[in-house]
């Protein structure tokens, strides 16, 4: 990663702070991401139910976190930089916008209903085309 040029926002407690938040939240990201693709690869050949199950639950981890982590670090990207951020030369916009995008195409709503119904019930995600 670059580093960022001394008596900069680099500096500035605050933002230390939020990036080091955002940070933390990619690493989660990302190693959700890798035990989805673990799970995926673990049972492609093998799909009983349980499988697919485990399969789908480990995806709509993956999905619900890294959702929240893009759309929050595309939003505190314009807190953190100020009103120049928005400029339409910069098009930094479009990181929100397409985060965003991959939250209205697959919802994260009824990823935690999946979750939540899994946790609470055992009850096995419902084979859709979504999940």
């Amino acid at each position: 990663m670059d580093r960022c040029r001394r008596g900069a926002a680099s500096e500035d407690p605050l933002t230390i702070y939020h990036i080091g938040q955002l940070d933390s939240r990619l690493a989660a990201a990302d190693a959700l991401l890798e035990r989805a693709g673990k799970v995926l690869d673990r049972y492609k050949y093998e799909l009983s139910e349980d499988n697919v199950a485990q399969a789908s639950i480990a995806v709509a981890r993956a999905k619900v976190f890294t959702t929240e982590a893009a759309l929050e670090a595309a939003s505190r990207l314009f807190e953190l930089s100020g009103t120049r951020s928005t400029s339409i030369a910069l098009n930094l916009d479009r990181h929100w916008r397409n985060g965003r995008v991959h939250t209205l195409h697959d919802p994260v709503r009824w990823k935690y209903q999946l979750l939540g119904n899994w946790v609470l019930n055992g009850i096995p995600p419902q084979r859709h085309d979504w999940n």
